[in-house]
C-alpha cells in the first residue's frame, strides 16, 4: 500500500484538478508567496500560489517567469478582485500559461471569469457564504475556497468549522471545495477531507518555511506567538467598509486605525469616492505588510498571520512540512478506520 493511502485517496479529486501530488495549496501572501515559496511548495508536491497583490502586470510578469525558471510543476495565480489593472494582470497570466487563477478579495468584475477561462485556465474564488459559493459556481467558477476567520490577512466573520459544515455538505458531492483557515495540522486536514472537501489551503503554517524570503525578525515573531496574538483589526467607520486584517498586535495594529480616520474624513469631504478609499486602505496595508516581510520592522509593520500561527514553532523546508501534515492526516484516518 503507498504511503498516505488514505489521505491520497480523499484528496484525489482536489489532485486532478490542480495537477499537483497533493491537494494541500499554499494561501496566496503578499511578499511572502513569491517565487521561492510557491516554487518549492510545487515541488514538494503541493500546490504554489503566487500573490499578486498590488504588483504591476510588469512585474507579475516577472514573477511567474522567475516562478517557471525555479519549478516545471503547476502553480497558480492569486488576484484582487479590485485591483485597477485587473484584466491586464489576467493577460500575463494567460501569456504564461498558468493553469489555475484564483480571485480573491471580493465578487469578480463582470467578465473577469470568462476572460480567465477563454485561455484555458481553472478559476478559483473564494466563497464567504453558501449562497454566494452557489452563484460564483454557476458564473463559471471551477473551484472554491473557504476559508474561516482564523485566517491570516484578510478574513470574513465566520469560523471554518461552521463554514465547513454549512457548504461542505451541500456543496462538496458535486463540486470542488477546498477549506483554509486555521489548519496547521494534518488531523484537521483529515478531518476536512472526511467531510468532503477536494483539499485544503495552509498559509500561517509555510510563511516561516526555510524556502520563505521573510525577514528573519518577521518568522522570529511568529515563533513566539500564541493563537491569541493574531488578532483582528477593528473596523471604526461604519461607513466605510474595511475588510478585517488579521495580525500579530503590535504598533502597526494601531497605525491601522489612525489611517482609517484618515481615510473616512476624505470620504467626507468629498475628496476620494468609496472605490478610492478603499484602495487607499489596500495600499496601506501592501506597504505595511512588506516592512514587515521584507524589512523585518515587525513593531510597526504588518505582522499577518493566522490564529494557527502557535503551531509554527521553528524554521522548516516546504518539504519537511508537506511530510509531516500527511503523516499526521494518515495516523488520524487510520486511526479512525480501525475504532
Amino acid at each position: 500500500m503507498p504511503a498516505h493511502a488514505k489521505t491520497s485517496a480523499l484528496m484525489a479529486r482536489g489532485c486532478e484538478f490542480l495537477g499537483s501530488e497533493t491537494a494541500i495549496l499554499c494561501g496566496a501572501m503578499s511578499w511572502v508567496s513569491e517565487r521561492n515559496l510557491v516554487s518549492a511548495i510545487s515541488n514538494a508536491g503541493g500546490f504554489g500560489v503566487i500573490a499578486c497583490g498590488a504588483m504591476t502586470p510588469e512585474l507579475l510578469d516577472a514573477e511567474i517567469a522567475g516562478t517557471k525558471a525555479l519549478t516545471s510543476k503547476p502553480f497558480g495565480v492569486n488576484l484582487i478582485t479590485m485591483h485597477p489593472q485587473l484584466f491586464d494582470l489576467i493577460e500575463v497570466c494567460a501569456k504564461h500559461g498558468v493553469t489555475h487563477v484564483v480571485l480573491a478579495g471580493g465578487i469578480p468584475p463582470k467578465g473577469s471569469v470568462e476572460a480567465i477561462k477563454a485561455h484555458g485556465a481553472k478559476v478559483i474564488c473564494f466563497a464567504p457564504t453558501l449562497a454566494l459559493g452557489k452563484k460564483l459556481l454557476r458564473s463559471g467558477a471551477d473551484a472554491l475556497v473557504i476559508e474561516g476567520m482564523e485566517a491570516g490577512g484578510h478574513i470574513g466573520p465566520v469560523s471554518t468549522s461552521v463554514l465547513a459544515q454549512e457548504i461542505l455538505p451541500s456543496l462538496a458531492a458535486e463540486n470542488l471545495v477546498f477549506v483554509a483557515g486555521g489548519i496547521g495540522r494534518g488531523e484537521a486536514m483529515a478531518g476536512y477531507l472526511e467531510m468532503g472537501a477536494a483539499g485544503v489551503q495552509l498559509g500561517t503554517r509555510f510563511a516561516c518555511a526555510s524556502e520563505s524570503i521573510a525577514h528573519p525578525d518577521f518568522k522570529k515573531m511568529f515563533f513566539r506567538a500564541s493563537a491569541r496574538d493574531a488578532i483582528a483589526s477593528v473596523q471604526v467607520d461604519p461607513r466605510l467598509p474595511v475588510i478585517p486584517v488579521r495580525a500579530l498586535k503590535n504598533k502597526g495594529t494601531e497605525e491601522f486605525t489612525a489611517k482609517q480616520i484618515e481615510v473616512a474624513r476624505l470620504l467626507d469631504a468629498g475628496e476620494v469616492n468609496m472605490g478610492e478609499a478603499q484602495l487607499q486602505i489596500e495600499h496601506f496595508w501592501a506597504g505595511a505588510l512588506r516592512r514587515a516581510v521584507i524589512d523585518g520592522d515587525v513593531e510597526s509593520g504588518s505582522v499577518m498571520a493566522g490564529q494557527s500561527v502557535g503551531m509554527v514553532t521553528k524554521e522548516e523546508p516546504v518539504a519537511e512540512i508537506m511530510a509531516a501534515l500527511l503523516a499526521e492526516s494518515e495516523v488520524a484516518l487510520s486511526n479512525r478506520a480501525g475504532s
